[in-house]
């Protein structure tokens, strides 16, 4: 039965490109939800847009001396153009400038006005004099009243997770000119949260424990449980929308009050352009709603939101909220300042038409119950072990063998043997594990669940043999590659929603009817006898080392470029005279033996021959180098430096070191003391 759905996925920010942290915590799910949805005949609406408000925009604005306006023009285009080219399936992807949003975004807060759902308070807000601006949000950042995050924005703190008011921040400073601010008294509305606990408590608390994810019912129950209290849905900015009642002067809608309207707006868009009624879609009790997010924006979609909708009072609210984690880069966190990130349109530039390797493997390892790790290796041995030689290895002998054999005809089965009707069997209750996996927003088991479907038709083939049956028994061969390419047929069919380029790729190599997932449940022939199929063409591509190389090496210049951008260099001493400088005795020595400090991580004992006598050094480089790699190293030492106890060892000089601008430590003027006789002195 038909079924009606309204699926969002979060709007992203304007003010940058779409990375893969993006797509693994919310495009790529949702779009296979979305995807599946539709190959089951639901009616699906699965609406996202551009976030082109909020401090983030201006912040990038004021840094390229731009408008907002410019920069959300310009990452707009960059973002949807990557979607489209990606294969994200959005019925409709608006943004939060248009006129529609803006219209009912105002209408929004009006009727919550009207029905004297706010509490009108004047508070007192940090405020920046230098910049004559109060600081919301990203536009202050201080330590975490929570994690003690020294790092924290206004509004939420990136490591813990955690949503706070700006004023709650401990030693705030101003992110645009740094001075620390004072409070000054200003008048906004609020969201009275406290007034909502009871019904939000019975609805996650109750109704949600066993169907959502731990860690958004976690997130929730944490709230909750801590007492909730008004949540301002204002702020004192000149970049959004306009507070659209008497006193909102110089006011506009805070980005989260706004942010998931923008679901809804976008919907009207989409139904006035297909001639559809948008209600349905957001009032209907029958429709499921379903909000596909990052952990970040858990509270505002199960709390703020919600609490929003219930009090309007004509909206239905979210059956589900699968929220991931967060997934890392190489080890690190992704980071979009310091360029530590894999960007969606160098990545389809550097990897054309490998969009679906990239949604396999962002699938294959989803954070989904926590944070997980991106490594370039690991992309290309789940490309190059499992979507070819696995999957692709699998279609590419059937429809060889099919056109070798029956000119790229399907044959006509002769008996079946039991492994034959066994192996359909299991084909057919794929489609069902599969369901079981998706419908439980488990993507990652369902992605092996459908690699294992390309096992089983690797397994058959290599188990029936038909390139040697086909010397003795070709009535054999006959049903063993009808067998195959039932398989075949299924594979292009329910791998759809994961791989939907490869999905359509194959389907137009095996010139594949058109079928619903339905019918791979039902065991029906998929390809009939006497069907012409296509000539074979490699389905996955092997990915070489010299192309993980390349990305690497991308990495790894951003990680230096990053290092050399945030090096923070010492500011010079002050000032010594000639008199000083020249009595320090510095020698080129060798070192002839060294070992470990006990029970230290950083030091060395170090004997060094510097020409007059041999020293005892105790130097902290043992980070850097081991004890065995520096017998024999020539050194420049101070020898006149006085003698110092570390550890009860007596250091009785000093190794000039410097550092690279990679951070490397090194040892000064190396070069010139491997020519040098030890005791030489440096002058």
């Amino acid at each position: 039965m038909s079924k009606r759905f309204t699926i969002t996925a979060a709007l992203p920010y304007t003010n940058g490109p779409i990375h893969i942290g993006h797509l693994a915590g919310v495009y790529v799910p949702a779009d296979i939800y979305a995807r599946f949805l539709r190959l089951q005949g639901h009616d699906v609406a699965f609406i996202c847009g551009s976030d082109e408000h909020g401090v983030p925009i201006t912040i990038k604005a004021k840094k390229e001396g731009v408008t907002p306006q410019d920069v959300v023009d310009r990452f707009h285009a960059n973002i949807k153009t990557s979607f489209e080219a990606f294969g994200i399936s959005f019925d409709n992807y608006s943004r939060t400038s248009a006129k529609i949003h803006h219209e009912t975004a105002s209408e929004f807060f009006k009727m919550l006005y009207d029905k004297d759902a706010f509490i009108e308070e004047t508070t007192a807000q940090l405020y920046d004099a230098e910049a004559n601006q109060f600081l919301a949000d990203r536009f202050v950042v201080g330590t975490c009243p929570k994690c003690g995050n020294e790092e924290s924005y206004g509004d939420q703190c990136e490591a813990c997770g955690t949503t706070h008011n700006a004023t709650d921040l401990i030693n705030p400073k101003s992110a645009i000119t740094g001075a620390i601010p004072t409070l000054k008294e200003t008048k906004h509305w609020f969201l009275p949260l406290d007034k909502h606990e009871a019904f939000l408590k019975k609805w996650i608390l109750e109704g949600h424990k066993t169907d959502w994810k731990p860690n958004v019912y976690g997130q929730c129950k944490s709230w909750i449980d801590d007492g909730l209290r008004p949540r301002a849905v204002t702020r004192d900015l000149d970049w959004g929308i306009p507070v659209p009642v008497e006193g909102g002067d110089g006011k506009v809608l805070y980005v989260w009050f706004d942010a998931p309207i923008g679901y809804i707006s976008s919907t009207k868009e989409w139904a006035q352009r297909e001639g559809k009624d948008w209600e349905p879609y957001w009032k209907d009790e029958d429709t499921t709603l379903v909000h596909f997010i990052g952990k970040d924006n858990i509270v505002f979609h199960c709390i703020m939101f919600p609490a929003m909708l219930k009090a309007e009072g004509s909206y239905i609210l979210p059956e589900n909220v699968p929220a991931n984690e967060f997934l890392n880069l190489e080890g690190q966190k992704l980071s979009t300042s310091k360029n530590w990130a894999v960007w969606l349109p160098e990545y389809l530039q550097d990897f054309p038409e490998k969009q679906d390797v990239l949604r396999y493997v962002l699938t294959a390892t989803a954070p989904e119950t926590k944070d997980n790790d991106f490594t370039w290796k690991d992309f290309q041995a789940r490309n190059n072990n499992e979507l070819v030689a696995i999957f692709g290895n699998f279609i590419n002998r059937v429809l060889v063998l099919t056109n070798k054999y029956y000119e790229g005809l399907v044959p006509s089965p002769k008996t079946f043997s039991k492994i034959d009707t066994d192996t359909l069997e299991k084909v057919k209750a794929f489609p069902a594990s599969l369901s079981k996996s998706i419908e439980r927003y488990r993507f990652r088991e369902a992605s092996q669940e459908l690699m294992n479907l390309a096992r089983l038709g690797n397994k058959y083939l290599a188990d029936e043999e038909p390139w040697k049956v086909i010397k003795t028994d070709p009535e054999r061969v006959q049903t063993i590659m009808y067998v195959a390419l039932q398989i075949s047929a299924a594979l292009a069919i329910v791998s759809e929603p994961f791989l939907p380029w490869s999905s359509q790729k194959l389907k137009t190599m095996l010139q594949l009817p058109t079928h619903s997932w339905a019918a791979v449940q039902t065991g029906e022939p998929l390809l009939a006898a006497t069907h012409k199929i296509g000539t074979a063409e490699l389905l996955f591509a092997k990915i070489e080392d010299s192309e993980i190389e390349q990305q690497l090496e991308k990495l790894a210049q951003s990680k230096l470029a990053n290092t050399i951008a945030n090096k923070v260099v010492e500011p010079q001493k002050e000032t010594v005279s000639f008199e000083d400088f020249s009595k320090l005795d510095m020698r080129v020595g060798t070192i002839i033996a060294a070992e470990k400090m006990p029970k230290a991580k950083k030091l060395l004992v170090l004997q060094v021959d510097i020409g007059i006598d041999v020293r005892t050094i105790v130097s902290g480089i043992a980070e850097s180098f081991t004890a065995e790699s520096l017998v024999g190293k020539r050194v420049t030492v101070l020898v006149n430096l006085a003698p110092r106890a570390l550890r009860g060892v007596e250091s009785q000089g000093m190794i000039l070191m410097t550092e690279t601008p990679e951070g490397k430590l090194v040892f000064v003027n190396p070069d010139a003391a491997q020519e040098a006789a030890n005791g030489l002195k440096i002058s």
